[in-house]
């Protein structure tokens, strides 16, 4: 069914990288790769573009909880997270929004391929479709908080964001500092992988987890305060109906921060192992879906089976034939439009965004605006690709 431990994020990221020759390293490291002798011809990557009738408007916002010193680096003081936030706007108000930061895109570049040669706007360039400094629409709108998988920053997650908002969603996508290749924050700092390699135990995953769940409620805390928001369009958010999801280790982190946080309704994990698991007593009838890609021979990531019983409440379990761990974000879009080869996937990467953006945004339609869908009750022959398990 599903797929390998959230230590192997790291190694997925690869995949959208050239993976000529990896190195071995620790379990949960991110292992080097020898460059390529050549950088790819200049080529533009583009999203698919939104599949929903809004325009999508962004604003990044630097968040600070001076409750909490950071986790992995208290010398640096309180916890620091960089937030795309994306909303429904007025089309053509803004300006086109960049994919990334050039420091980010290096950093990660040069944490995958030591002595590479692909350029860093291959990266920066990638066409996205949010506008920053749109109009915001009319209404009020659910919240999905978005996490990505560790070492990976949240633009992961773009073409995801961009899809749920033009739906009709406010959508906070979350880098985790310290834990992903590189975070750029206002001041022009880019700060590394504190974490990559660190974690060796699942008490340690366990731990990446909840400290994930603290982030979420932390930015739900922000960008919902009243009378001092930290976002200027708080008033589009409806608290009474929040959700998150997340890739990896994002969508384990799902588990502990409904646990944790009664203004979080729904959760969403893309492929991550739950190293924090179901309780026996389960998530107090919240509703949950689980993606995964297929496991060699037929194997299922034994979290989700211990788990799956103790949901209880609504619940699917999909599997996206064709699929590997890194289907469920943008790299196999940058890898294709890159020419460049991605182990072990056989399904078009467009394809599989498509499905990953359709059966989460059906999943949040259902649970937080009450809208019925179908495609949720089984299988269909327009989407053969996806089995429901059992």
């Amino acid at each position: 069914m599903t797929r390998i431990r959230p230590a192997a994020a790291a190694a997925a990221l690869l995949l959208a990288l050239p993976p000529v020759a990896a190195a071995a390293s620790p379990a949960g490291a991110a292992p080097a790769v020898a460059a390529s002798t050549a950088a790819p011809a200049a080529v533009r990557a583009e999203l698919p573009h939104p599949t929903g009738p809004y325009a999508v408007g962004q604003d990044v916002l630097e968040l600070v909880d001076r409750d909490r010193p950071d986790p992995w680096v208290p010398s640096a003081g309180p916890r620091r997270l960089m937030v795309s936030v994306y909303y429904p706007a007025k089309a053509g108000t803004g300006n086109p929004a960049p994919y990334m930061t050039p420091g980010a895109a290096r950093m990660l570049l040069d944490a995958k391929l030591p002595g590479n040669t692909i350029p860093t706007d291959a990266l920066t360039a990638t066409r996205t479709w949010a506008e920053t400094g749109a109009r915001p629409a009319p209404g009020r709108y659910p919240l999905v908080l978005l996490s990505p998988g560790f070492t990976m920053p949240r633009t992961s997650l773009t073409g995801l964001a961009e899809d749920l908002t033009s739906h009709g969603y406010v959508v906070a996508l979350i880098d985790h500092t310290y834990e992903n290749t590189g975070t750029t924050f206002p001041d022009g700092s880019t700060l590394p992988c504190v974490e990559c390699g660190q974690l060796r135990s699942p008490e340690d995953w366990a731990g990446l987890d909840r400290s994930r769940a603290r982030d979420v409620s932390f930015v739900i805390d922000r960008l919902t305060a009243h009378p001092h928001p930290a976002w200027r369009y708080t008033r589009m958010i409806d608290p009474d109906r929040i959700g998150t999801a997340g890739h990896s280790a994002g969508g384990a982190a799902a588990v502990p921060a409904l646990l944790a946080d009664d203004r979080i309704r729904a959760g969403a994990d893309l492929d991550g192992t739950m190293d924090v698991p179901v309780p026996a007593t389960g998530l107090g009838g919240k509703p949950f879906l689980m993606i995964g890609h297929p496991l060699p021979d037929g194997a299922e990531d034994t979290s989700w089976t211990e788990s799956w019983p103790r949901l209880d409440g609504w619940k699917r379990w999909l599997t996206v034939t064709g699929t590997n761990h890194a289907s469920f974000t943008d790299f196999p879009v940058l890898l294709d439009a890159l020419g460049l080869p991605d182990a072990d996937r056989t399904l078009p990467a467009a394809r599989a965004l498509q499905l990953t953006r359709t059966y989460a945004t059906a999943f949040f339609d259902l649970h937080l605006k009450g809208l019925a869908q179908p495609l949720l009750d089984g299988p269909t022959p327009q989407n053969p690709e996806v089995s429901f398990h059992p």
